[in-house]
């Protein structure tokens, strides 16, 4: 497009500068030609001594050079030019009738080819004493001028656009120096294997590249903003995955507990009964009821231990739901009324603590699932009397602050260990294992009371320390109806 525009450029200062030089030489033609007619004039030119084309140049002055002078009087029609020494040469005829016949009818300037002398521009007319004259010069000043700014231009123009072509190569390869080192940044972590292991990239765009303040280097901040997200989410994917194997491992290990009790419990009765029916009727009173004890304990260990395995399984099957989604049925909830009934059934299994009731006298009512909120409310509880020793004070208190409904379970025991508070939440996170083997627990408690709450969108927290423990639950509230 640039040699396009300079080159219609050029083509059109040509033509200017030729039409403009053209008008000059017919003007100059036409001064020549006045002045020949002022030397003929002096002549007239219907007698003998009539002057010719030779004699008038001759004795003329200041005729340009290479000027042609044709002159018909009464002696005839004859030419002469003025060579490029000042000298004056004749016309042949057959020149003359070149000059002659180049002209048309009523037509005083034009253009005629003379042989052996070039392209002239012509211009006739009559001069008093009866001479008919034609003045020309040449044109060749005029096709050399123009040959010579053309050629000029076409140098300049050629010479401009390899300049700027080597300055835009420099510009352009300037610019995309951010992008380069783009795409090489990019192919460097597409070499990497991100589908296995612990995954972390590293690779970034160079800060000086990544300069948003143009569009390349934006470009560059884009893919490390790219980056880092996709490092934080291959991280969250390998924690994902460790917590899973966790989880996986975890819940195997509650399932073997009590299916090991009842293979054991079971073939321990199996062995009673076989030893009972190879006895016969040998068999005394006091050896049979000591098999039928044998068999009922064995099987009072087997009920317990499948009812273990039963309460984890649906433990595990709820917090998959919850997972999905699913498993809430939602209606208007009163916490107040949800917490005064699980606070009375924590006084009943709990008679050595101490229970406080802080609600308001107004309901609190939310939307959510009644007795899934009665669930994560009588672990909260469960959890601060299993863990506390006799005699602890443990307080359920609700309130609503700015729209959102606060349930709080604190108690003032000895605190949570800080080595477990960031993984309390956590599935099958347990402060002492053997404990929890005692109490029955599988660790899913405040996991599944976690899920419940996440699944209200709502929050729960814990802040612990020596003396003060308190877990929050903040779930949205429904506004009162003000038609009540």
């Amino acid at each position: 497009m640039v040699a396009l525009i300079l080159a219609m450029i050029g083509v059109a200062t040509s033509a200017l500068l030729g039409n403009i030089l053209s008008q000059q030489l017919d003007n100059e033609v036409r001064d020549a030609a006045n002045l020949a007619g002022s030397q003929l004039s002096r002549h007239p030119g219907d007698l003998s001594d009539a002057t010719d084309a030779y004699t008038a140049l001759q004795e003329g002055r200041g005729f340009p050079t290479g000027m042609v002078l044709i002159v018909q009087s009464s002696t005839g029609t004859d030419g002469a030019y003025l060579t490029s020494d000042n000298t004056v040469a004749t016309l042949s005829n057959a020149q003359v009738d070149q000059v002659v016949s180049a002209f048309d009818m009523g037509q005083s300037t034009t253009t005629a080819t003379i042989d052996g002398l070039g392209t002239y521009r012509v211009f006739s007319g009559r001069v008093p004493g009866s001479y008919v004259i034609a003045a020309g010069l040449p044109l060749s000043a005029v096709s050399a001028t123009i040959t010579q700014i053309l050629t000029t231009v076409g140098l300049v123009t050629t010479g401009g656009l390899l300049v700027l072509a080597a300055i835009i190569a420099l510009v352009i390869r300037g610019s995309l120096k951010p992008l380069r080192a783009v795409a090489a940044t990019a192919t460097r972590v597409a070499a990497q294997p991100l589908d296995v292991g612990d995954v972390s990239i590293t690779e970034r765009v160079p800060a000086a590249e990544a300069d948003a303040s143009d569009e390349i280097g934006r470009v560059g901040a884009a893919l490390n903003t790219l980056l880092d997200h996709i490092d934080t989410s291959l991280a969250a994917r390998q924690r994902n995955e460790e917590r899973m194997r966790a989880f996986v491992a975890d819940a195997s290990h509650e399932l073997r507990t009590p299916l090991a009790a009842i293979r054991g419990y079971s073939e321990l009765s199996l062995r009673a009964l076989s030893q009972a029916q190879s006895a016969g009727t040998q068999v005394t009173k006091t050896q049979l009821v000591a098999s039928s004890a044998q068999s009922q304990q064995g099987l009072e260990r087997i009920q317990a231990a499948s009812l273990r395995m039963t309460t984890l399984v649906e433990d595990l099957l709820l917090l998959a739901r919850l997972d999905e989604g699913k498993e809430l049925v939602y209606g208007a909830v009163d916490l107040t009324r949800v917490v005064v009934d699980a606070m009375t059934d924590a006084q009943v299994a709990g008679p050595d603590h101490e229970w406080i009731i802080d609600v308001p006298e107004e309901p609190v009512v939310v939307a959510g699932d009644a007795t899934r909120l009665h669930q994560v409310i009588a672990n909260l509880l469960t959890n601060a009397r299993v863990h506390t020793p006799e005699g602890v004070h443990v307080t359920a208190s609700v309130a609503v602050q700015e729209g959102v409904a606060v349930l709080r379970v604190a108690d003032d025991g000895p605190g949570i260990d800080p080595a477990v508070a960031d993984e309390l939440f956590e599935r099958f996170s347990r402060a002492d294992a053997s404990r929890a083997r005692q109490t029955g627990g599988t660790g899913l408690g405040l996991s599944i009371a976690k899920a419940i709450v996440t699944a209200h969108h709502g929050t729960i927290t814990v802040a612990s320390e020596p003396g003060s423990t308190v877990f929050e639950v903040r779930l949205p509230a429904r506004p009162a109806d003000p038609r009540a």
